[in-house]
């Protein structure tokens, strides 16, 4: 009798992926909140056939090198910054994600903070709890209208494009600065360092990769608005977080709203967390019931699909099938 292929699962999942998983495959899945270190990561590949993993999870050349057995990696996200694809495409091993389904959810994360920043919602709540409201202010809390302000799109990707639908809906003015085909994407396209000088919010929907990494630096954020916000739902580290820090410190920019950060979490003691005007969330993006258990599913789908010898339904590598 064949034996079944062993897959090492980095974290409980939502849903039933995980058991539908263990009807094909042995499925090991680290247990508690935290992902695995990088030598029990290590550890656990090696003799596994198969890894799904988390952006959290770095499969990098070494650990790949390690797992000769090694036939698929499914990453329960839509960005792989966390997996050296070269290094998997090397081996002829297939590297999946989970394109598609978390665009809404992410683009209402981004709406959300961009309502929180412009309209000052964390520091009015604080204000309440804190008992410091007494009475109506003319003067209370005065942020920003977002109808008619000009909202400038980094990455006109399906996330941006989403949020192009709902800025639209605000009546928004939209602008935009794509590498990629944008073709009949809605708003003016221009130069980043245009659209910097522009928008009265910046929202980074790109991917991380060597060009946009620390894209949003120092001479970046002088060149923005002293009253506009940025917001990033991407990759924490296409942000200068340090240049960040001091351009809400020291009024570079009104203020920020971030769901990503680099390094995630946040340390404590960072100069990022004491900064005034700053939204910032624990990368929940694509955190609703749906979006997840469907990604969850999609990883496993992508995963039993390369260990049955068939083409992964959302793969990053389609080079590893001639």
């Amino acid at each position: 009798m064949t034996p079944r292929p062993r897959v090492f699962v980095t974290r409980t999942l939502p849903g039933d992926a995980v058991d539908e998983l263990a009807r094909h495959a042995e499925a090991e899945v680290w247990p508690g909140g935290l992902p695995p270190p990088y030598d029990a990561l290590a550890s656990h590949v090696a003799g596994a056939d198969a890894v799904i993993c988390l952006l959290t999870d770095r499969i990098d050349a070494a650990l790949i090198a390690g797992a000769p057995r090694l036939r698929a990696i499914s990453n329960v996200a839509v960005g792989y910054d966390n997996i050296d694809v070269a290094a998997a495409t090397a081996r002829g091993i297939p590297v999946g994600n989970t394109p598609g389904v978390l665009t809404e959810a992410t683009a209402d994360l981004a709406f959300a903070l961009i309502l929180a920043a412009a309209r000052r919602i964390s520091e009015a709540e604080r204000y309440v709890r804190d008992g410091r409201w007494r009475t109506w202010d003319p003067n209370l809390l005065l942020g920003m209208e977002l109808h008619g302000a000009t909202i400038g799109i980094v990455g006109m990707g399906k996330i941006g494009r989403a949020v192009a639908r709902r800025a639209a809906g605000f009546g928004m003015r939209i602008v935009y600065a794509s590498r990629g085909d944008a073709e009949g994407a809605p708003g003016a396209r221009m130069p980043l360092d245009a659209l910097l000088r522009a928008a009265d919010i910046v929202t980074l929907h790109a991917p991380l990769t060597d060009e946009t990494r620390g894209m949003i630096g120092e001479h970046e954020l002088r060149s923005m608005k002293p009253a506009a916000l940025l917001i990033n739902t991407a990759r924490g580290a296409m942000v200068d977080q340090a240049a960040l820090a001091r351009a809400l410190n020291e009024g570079w920019i009104a203020g920020a709203g971030l769901d990503v950060a680099d390094p995630e979490p946040v340390p404590a003691g960072d100069p990022l967390l004491a900064a005034p005007n700053l939204v910032l969330l624990p990368h929940i993006g694509s955190a609703t019931v749906a979006t997840r258990t469907r990604m969850a599913a999609m990883a496993v789908e992508n995963c039993l699909a390369a260990l049955r010898g068939d083409r992964m339904p959302h793969c990053v590598n389609p080079r590893v099938y001639g």
